[in-house]
């Protein structure tokens, strides 16, 4: 089966005022479908084409050289968005609880240190990428970002969460603030679903 963009659990306008209409429609509708025929076509008539995407992702060294850009760029790009937009929702936001919350709190001394650390990673980003919170290989939190449709998976961690740090994701409302984008995507961060990922991950 060809790999699809996944529906969204939400209308294009629900997370306004933080993320427009506009964008949601262009970002989901055209850049995510542009991802997902790209890696479609790059995996075609190979044995990549039935396996999971963060399967391959996840093993992107062994991906035949002559496919493996595409597949880093489309495949990963396709990965990406799929995590982003799971983990957003409309009335969300707020701080986590539970294991997770413990877990950020513990490892990174407070949440809002937490939230600090990923904006700044997130401003930090030279041109287009993502930041992430990941759970690395010997089990600890970490925030990384990532340059263009790279995924910290292809380095052995486990993405708990991300957030897409490329103008396309916030240029139609904050033009090129993109900390006051970082700062504002917290209100629709779904930290129910979050934690599902970490918990998966550990």
């Amino acid at each position: 089966m060809a790999f699809e963009v996944p529906d969204l659990t939400f209308a294009h306008d629900a997370l306004e005022p933080y993320i427009n209409k506009r964008t949601m429609e262009l970002h989901h509708g055209l850049h995510h479908a542009a991802y997902v025929n790209k890696f479609n076509a790059a995996v075609e008539g190979t044995d990549l084409a039935g396996k999971d995407a963060e399967e391959i992702i996840e093993n992107l060294d062994s991906v035949p050289e002559n496919i493996r850009t595409a597949v880093r760029n489309h495949g990963g790009g396709h990965v990406n968005h799929s995590i982003f937009w799971s983990i957003m929702g409309p009335n969300k936001g707020g701080e986590p609880s539970g294991e997770l919350g413990d877990a950020i709190k513990s490892t990174f001394g407070s949440f809002d240190n937490f939230k600090e650390k990923f904006n700044s990673a997130g401003g930090g980003q030279f041109g287009s990428g993502w930041v992430w919170l990941v759970m690395t290989a010997d089990g600890k939190l970490d925030v990384v970002a990532t340059a263009n449709q790279d995924s910290p998976m292809s380095d052995g961690h486990k993405v708990i969460m991300g957030n897409d740090v490329w103008e396309h994701a916030y240029y139609l409302t904050y033009e090129n603030r993109r900390p006051e984008y970082l700062k504002a995507w917290w209100n629709v961060v779904d930290f129910d679903a979050v934690a599902e990922r970490f918990a998966k991950a550990k």
